[in-house]
């Protein structure tokens, strides 16, 4: 058929392109997921956290981040923070650092409000008995959290993870319009080239579709692996 034909000679003659888009938006998304992890953590503590100014401040911007569209978050955080003096530095020997600045921390703020509730539930899904356990045994109740609790809330929360990082690879297409060279930007400019609006897209969505489907099964892989050290 002339459209698989079509969808053949771009992967040939731009295979690079693609290949470029692939690795960025890889990059993108495993800061992304990585930060955000990082501060989700942190903020899930501070969402339970007894003093209440920092547990409405907790509260405040996770409803705020997930209760607003990714495209509007990156768009403050390029255009809106250079208007009051906040910019991003130039590395001479990575072009666009500043773009791809924006990108990961729009998108790590993001992803932090979403994995700060998954910690959060994974806290509190574990027993409150283990917690009772670690103070009878004479650990202070940080020691608790950090050597008690937390460990087994990993293990409960690391398949809901491994999906917020599925998820950020097809989000990370909203990076494009800040002129990221992620998958979708090279896609766009390959179109330009070939006209070929259609063969472009859905070779992007077959490349979107293979990245989000090894970590899909590497999520399962690791969920059955967990399952089976419960069971034994």
């Amino acid at each position: 058929m002339p459209f698989f034909k079509t969808v053949e000679k771009l992967i040939v003659n731009y295979g690079n392109f693609f290949t470029e888009g692939v690795r960025n938006t890889l990059i993108i998304s495993a800061s992304a997921v990585l930060i955000g992890t990082v501060l989700g953590a942190l903020m899930a503590l501070a969402r339970m956290s007894q003093i209440h100014p920092l547990r409405w401040l907790a509260t405040a911007y996770i409803e705020f981040f997930r209760g607003t569209p990714l495209m509007v978050q990156l768009m403050f955080i390029f255009y809106g923070l250079p208007m009051i003096g906040v910019t991003f530095p130039e590395v001479s020997f990575i072009p666009d650092f500043s773009r791809f600045m924006a990108g990961i921390v729009a998108m790590s703020l993001n992803s932090c409000a979403y994995v700060a509730e998954v910690i959060r539930s994974g806290i509190q899904a574990v027993d409150s008995g283990q917690m009772e356990a670690a103070r009878c045994l004479g650990l202070s109740k940080k020691q608790g959290m950090t050597m008690v609790v937390l460990p087994q809330a990993i293990r409960n929360i690391l398949p809901a993870l491994g999906n917020e990082f599925v998820t950020v690879i097809k989000e990370s297409s909203v990076v494009s319009v800040i002129g990221i060279a992620d998958l979708m930007y090279r896609t766009n400019g390959v179109k330009a080239k070939t006209y070929n609006t259609l063969e472009c897209l859905f070779v992007a969505a077959i490349i979107y579709f293979i990245m989000t489907f090894i970590f899909s099964k590497l999520v399962a892989y690791t969920e059955r692996r967990m399952a089976h050290g419960r069971r034994a």
